[in-house]
């Protein structure tokens, strides 16, 4: 049964025995995981498996987690990431000799990237429709996109005239991971303030001088001229210190993750959609992964938490502490600069 994402929520009662995610829109994907994860877990789905088909992979790994009694929960999710959304012909057996034993204390998510029309039409993707919910996670275009739009405006309580909808539609049509961080920055700068276009634009403007995002993605990629050029704009046209340190504790996090991955040995193909990391980004979290260890990552978010903390109980806009952490990307700047602790007065 096939399901689009703006639906999804209300089909997910009673739960099926599997879901099919896929689609190469990232924020469609982990929106629609999150959405069943979210109903799962209330219906007592407590434990998750992950598995991977990539180099080594056994389908036998399905099958036992499939038979297997689970030791901490009566209920449990497998979750299987295609990556190149092919099974073969070995997993399109193992999909139709599961399928012809339902289990009600399992619940099976596959996931993947946009499937051409042909696969939906194989033998593996029909055995899974048929017990269960295709999710085709394509980016919505035009009237579609509009009304995607309206329902994260809605979902942020933001007010917006007419044409500052058009103009967001103008600038995000085919991005909804950007439309939706910006529509997050917006609730932070305008919460309870009616938008019109001028009022938009005059941001926007100033987004182009200055960005958290372009600020993050100088520091991820090692620029410090850049990332401290910035900062000094930012500070120079008032922006809030909030904002920078939301940007900042964001990528902080996602680079956690992705480094605790690495250093465990996993696989971060699996991450990059959870994580809603676009093709385009990946060489920017890829270049500060081969320079920052995990140590590097957790002396940037104690920096980062110094400057918080002393933002929120002193009231003081540290920007010499947000500079000096901008340069701590850097781990030549790292090892001279790290011991000095970014809680001292100023």
């Amino acid at each position: 049964m096939r399901v689009y994402p703006d639906q999804l929520s209300r089909q997910l009662k009673p739960l099926q025995q599997c879901y099919l995610v896929f689609g190469d829109d990232p924020w469609l994907c982990e929106t629609s995981r999150e959405l069943i994860f979210a109903q799962a877990k209330r219906e007592g789905f407590e434990e998750k498996i992950q598995l991977t088909q990539e180099a080594g992979f056994s389908w036998n790994d399905l099958v036992d987690q499939w038979q297997a009694m689970s030791l901490f929960a009566s209920r449990r999710i497998i979750e299987l990431i295609l990556p190149q959304a092919k099974p073969g012909s070995e997993g399109g057996a193992i999909f139709q000799s599961l399928m012809q034993m339902p289990n009600p204390d399992v619940l099976l998510i596959i996931s993947g990237p946009k499937l051409a029309a042909e696969q939906t039409k194989s033998k593996w993707f029909k055995t899974l429709d048929a017990q269960g919910v295709y999710v085709p996670c394509a980016t919505p275009e035009g009237n579609q996109f509009q009304r995607w739009l309206d329902e994260r405006i809605n979902h942020f309580k933001l007010t917006l005239t007419r044409d500052a909808k058009e103009m967001l539609f103008g600038l995000y049509e085919g991005n909804l991971l950007a439309a939706d961080q910006s529509l997050q920055l917006l609730q932070l700068l305008s919460p309870n303030e009616r938008v019109d276009s001028n009022q938009l634009s005059a941001y926007f403007e100033d987004q182009s001088r200055f960005s958290v995002f372009q600020l993050t993605d100088a520091m991820l990629n090692n620029q410090q001229d850049k990332a401290l050029h910035i900062l000094s704009q930012l500070k120079a046209e008032g922006v809030a210190m909030p904002i920078i340190l939301w940007g900042v504790f964001k990528e902080l996090a996602t680079l956690l993750q992705l480094r605790t991955a690495l250093d465990n040995n996993e696989s971060l193909q699996s991450l990059w959609g959870k994580l809603r990391i676009w093709d385009k980004r990946k060489s920017l979290y890829q270049a500060a992964l081969n320079r920052l260890s995990l140590t590097h990552i957790e002396t940037l978010l104690a920096g980062a938490s110094a400057i918080e903390l002393k933002l929120k109980q002193q009231g003081i806009e540290d920007w010499t502490g947000m500079s000096h952490l901008s340069l701590l990307f850097d781990p030549k700047a790292h090892a001279q600069l790290a011991h000095i602790q970014l809680n001292e007065e100023r």
